[in-house]
């Protein structure tokens, strides 16, 4: 049983996460508390396992709550949940730097509010079930000649991290992540995912070649385009390229941008993966990617909040296969290999 406290100055908040986290067996809500004076209290007194942290409060905010908690002997694991502006970016990523475990973006309405609960869920048990990765140094690393491209919305992170914490050993290719996100969230994002990954994560950076055994999520504000490119000696390789183009499906970045882009640099070599997420985003990219001679898989839907940009896909008639959420490291790591033929189960 987790023990989860909630720590909340919103009335509505409060009591919408704790209906959420009482719904689930495998978690107990121990209390609540309004501001950080009273949270460190009740942390102090009820021990929890875990806390649900909001950034913004009156007295003492997110920020020094988690100053405080350095200090303890037995500390919480801490889940921010962190608004959806510019400010929440900053503050979200000043979190996670300073000690946070994970972020939940808040619901803009009460209509999204119904959305969050498997995130929710899905984020406090995979602070237990997920641990830190132990990773030797990075390397250099050569340019990649392999592509995996991964397309996720809502219901995406819980499933990035599965799925990136069960990949292990070589992977010749690499990978790209594109997560709808609003501008700045995409930073903690890549932060979070790099503690729990065997592979290095970082966010994108324009101009940058993608190499082996990597793993690069779209920046938030940007269309994450793949171009073609020689190197110093000669070699053909990949190289990101931001683009501030109008947003497609009403996000940036798209993954039907990445997808497509990368389908014409890399061709056969690419495999495109689509998780959850709403909208039709993903299939026109996964269809091109197949076009190319590349391979396209999908989530299969038990294991998915929503299933719009995997159902895209499916209509389109281009995807090979549809795994288990458990099965797409090891269609990855297949892939990768000299073979080169991931397979079901």
């Amino acid at each position: 049983m987790i023990r989860v406290l909630i720590v909340e100055d919103s009335v509505f908040m409060r009591t919408l996460v704790t209906d959420i986290l009482r719904n689930d067996p495998e978690i107990e809500v121990v209390g609540d508390a309004p501001n950080g004076i009273v949270a460190l209290e009740r942390i102090r007194e009820l021990e929890p396992d875990a806390i649900t942290l909001d950034i913004e409060m009156p007295r003492m905010n997110g920020l020094e709550v988690l100053a405080a908690l350095q200090g303890m002997e037995k500390k919480p694991k801490v889940l921010m949940l962190s608004s959806l502006t510019e400010k929440g970016a900053y503050l979200t990523r000043k979190a996670m730097e300073s000690g946070a475990d994970d972020f939940l973006l808040k619901p803009r309405d009460i209509v999204q509010a119904k959305d969050i609960g498997m995130d929710l869920v899905a984020k406090i048990k995979s602070l237990f079930f997920i641990p830190p990765s132990a990773r030797s140094e990075d390397g250099e690393g050569e340019e990649a000649e392999r592509i995996v491209l991964v397309g996720s919305s809502a219901g995406g992170p819980p499933m990035l991290d599965r799925l990136l914490s069960s990949m292990n050993g070589r992977v010749d290719a690499a990978v790209v992540i594109t997560q709808h996100m609003p501008p700045g969230f995409t930073a903690p994002l890549s932060e979070r995912l790099n503690r729990i990954s065997v592979l290095p994560v970082k966010e994108t950076v324009n101009g940058e070649p993608l190499i082996d055994g990597r793993v690069y999520v779209s920046k938030a504000g940007y269309h994450t385009m793949i171009v073609g490119d020689v190197n110093e000696t000669g070699k053909a390789i990949g190289r990101v390229v931001h683009s501030r183009s109008p947003p497609l499906h009403a996000v940036r970045p798209a993954v039907d941008v990445t997808f497509s882009t990368a389908a014409r640099v890399f061709k056969s070599d690419s495999l495109a993966v689509i998780l959850s997420g709403m909208g039709n985003d993903g299939g026109e990219g996964a269809f091109m990617v197949k076009k190319a001679g590349g391979q396209v898989i999908v989530c299969r839907e038990q294991d998915c909040l929503v299933y719009g940009m995997a159902r895209s896909a499916l209509e389109r008639g281009c995807v090979d296969r549809v795994v288990p959420l458990d099965a797409i490291a090891r269609n990855i790591m297949e892939f990768s290999s000299a073979a080169g033929v991931p397979h079901a189960g």
